[in-house]
């Protein structure tokens, strides 16, 4: 015969939490133990075990297709989850044992194979398992409450298992951001190992060209999920995204950017306050070292051009990085301006020296030199063509005027370094 149920409305309204809530051991009351259906339960753990697995084998597809150490631990899983029922149908209690009781013996792997949703269509095999043998279980009047019983301990399992779900992801999650900071701090330092190679396939990087570093200030408080909305903006305009605090300065390593314009306009606005700045592009992220460098030089020389525009390019602070003393800056200005002006000849080195010594003056210069306007104006047109940089524009002369200034103390240091001519 049934145990009679206890009367809840005899208990003070509140006394008692709800079941999924409960932090004490205390038996349950809305789940009662029938003695003969529990004798019953235990020795058919066996059989409802085979049942399961066969089932499982026969309803899911995917299963089938496991390695057979996976299967053989989802199976220990289902196994387990079997006989812990038998135990809490005997004492119902707080459902934060079911964690360690059931998926305890699941490998942590388990959790990279198996997917969250997988895992719940496991459960709900075995679950109909249990179910379709309660007849047979349960007397006829404990049928019902043996059926609640299971359909509430199925929940407390699903719950369970979404929250070893959420723990792998956390952990998971934690560890990524560890490796893609070391990725960056890699990338900083100029590293090229077999080990950052390990390290940037392991963050899932698949770009390889068009590498791009953006540097500038962090924001004052970042909220927890600012690292997060900044991968998010930059999946929007970037194949790839990597993203680094370093103290007060934040740095995206972006990679396969098309519409390089509007993609740096709207992630400089993710930035804290002050200049925001982008290197030139790399071949690859092993090579992105380069353009970071370029980078934190601008940055630091960024201050000496106020007006410099919210992202600029550290192409366009060489003036302020050779000044500040940044010896790529000083390399790349004699490499991309003065050199192809010397190797162009026609006199475009002379008009244009001429052109910025005399005030930017057309009439002038063409008095200096003997030539007609005309033939300046044509000179300092094939300036612009061969450097990219155009000289009638203030900004970029004052670029092409500090690139002739590197020019004449490279060319006058290698006259001085060059072995006297013997007689």
């Amino acid at each position: 015969m049934p145990r009679p149920r206890t009367d809840s409305s005899a208990a003070p309204s509140g006394a008692r939490p709800a079941a999924s809530r409960s932090t004490k051991s205390a038996p349950d009351t809305a789940a009662p133990t029938n003695a003969a259906t529990l004798d019953r339960l235990r020795s058919r753990i066996g059989a409802l075990s085979t049942t399961t697995l066969k089932r499982l084998e026969n309803d899911l597809p995917w299963y089938r297709s496991l390695r057979p150490d996976e299967r053989a631990a989802l199976g220990l899983v289902a196994q387990k989850g079997i006989a812990s029922f038998v135990t809490w149908y005997e004492r119902p209690a707080s459902p934060a044992w079911v964690m360690n009781d059931v998926f305890g013996t699941a490998p942590t792997e388990l959790t990279r194979s198996i997917s969250l949703q997988r895992a719940l269509q496991l459960i709900r095999v075995v679950v109909e398992a249990v179910e379709d043998q309660v007849p047979d279980l349960a007397g006829g009047n404990d049928e019902a409450a043996l059926r609640e019983a299971v359909l509430r301990y199925s929940r407390e399992v699903a719950f369970a298992a979404a929250d070893v779900y959420a723990r792998a992801a956390e952990t998971r999650g934690a560890w990524d951001t560890r490796l893609e900071a070391l990725v960056v701090d890699a990338i900083l330092r100029g590293e090229s190992s077999d080990a950052l190679r390990s390290r940037i396939a392991a963050v899932g990087w698949k770009s390889t060209g068009r590498i791009t570093v953006m540097v500038g200030s962090s924001p004052g408080e970042p909220s927890p999920t600012f690292v997060a909305e900044v991968r998010r903006a930059g999946s929007r305009f970037a194949d790839d995204t990597l993203v680094g605090i370093q103290g007060d300065r934040l740095i995206l390593v972006l990679g396969g950017i098309s519409d390089q314009g509007p993609a740096f306009l709207r992630l400089s606005e993710l930035f804290g306050p002050g200049p925001v700045v982008y290197g030139p592009e790399s071949v690859s992220l092993v090579d992105a070292s380069l353009s970071a460098q370029a980078a934190f030089a601008g940055l630091t020389a960024a201050r000496a051009w106020p007006a410099a525009p919210r992202p600029v390019a550290a192409n366009d602070l060489w003036p302020e990085r050779v000044m500040s003393g940044d010896e790529a800056a000083r390399r790349d200005l004699y490499k991309h301006i003065y050199v192809p002006l010397l190797n162009a000849g026609n006199g475009l080195v002379e008009t244009l020296s001429s052109y910025l010594a005399l005030g930017h003056s057309l009439e002038a210069t063409a008095r200096e030199l003997f030539v007609h306007a005309n033939t300046v104006r044509y000179r300092l047109r094939r300036v612009s063509d061969v450097t990219g940089w155009d000289p009638l524009l203030p900004r970029e002369a004052f670029v092409l005027q500090t690139a002739l200034v590197v020019g004449r103390l490279v060319g006058s240091r290698a006259t001085q370094d060059r072995p006297p001519t013997r007689q």
